[in-house]
Formats: C-alpha cells, structure tokens, sequence
C-alpha cells in the first residue's frame, strides 16, 4: 500500500489529509507504520522492523498492520495502485 504524497504526518503522529482537511493521530507504532508504508517498505519488512523496534510478536505486528492499513484505506489516506 502506498501513501498519498500530499499528507501531512508530525513526528508526534498528528496526521492531516489536506485533501479532506481532516486529521487523525496515532501512537508511536501506527506512526512508524505509516513512515515505512510512506517510503515504500513493503509488508514483510515492515513487520520485522516494528518487531524488532518494539519487541513485539511478528504475528501481532502482522495483525495490526493490516488493520491499520483498512483504516488509511477508510480515511482514503492510500495512493491507489496502477496495474
């Protein structure tokens, strides 16, 4: 999944869609979530590094990420993907 190039993200997970003029926070992991998915970092790499960042359960970061992915979809935050 890739981000839209025009969203706003603070270091403190404050998220803004200039878009919509909405925006949303987040905590320090769906933050580094976004970051990796906003540099392009595809799925297994991205649940390695929050695991090995956070010590936590890859199979939990797995879960999370693709939740946290539906919720950027909802908030239509994500580019969509060209075939």
């Amino acid at each position: 999944m890739k981000i839209k190039n025009n969203i706003a993200v603070s270091e403190n997970g404050f998220v803004f869609n200039p878009a919509s003029g909405e925006s949303f926070t987040t905590n320090q992991v769906g933050l580094e979530m976004l970051n990796l998915l906003r540099k392009g970092t595809d799925k297994e790499a991205i649940i390695a590094t929050i695991s090995e960042k956070f010590d936590a359960d890859a199979s939990l970061i797995e879960h999370d990420l693709n939740d946290f992915s539906e919720m950027l979809k909802q908030y239509h935050l994500h580019q969509h993907e060209e075939s």
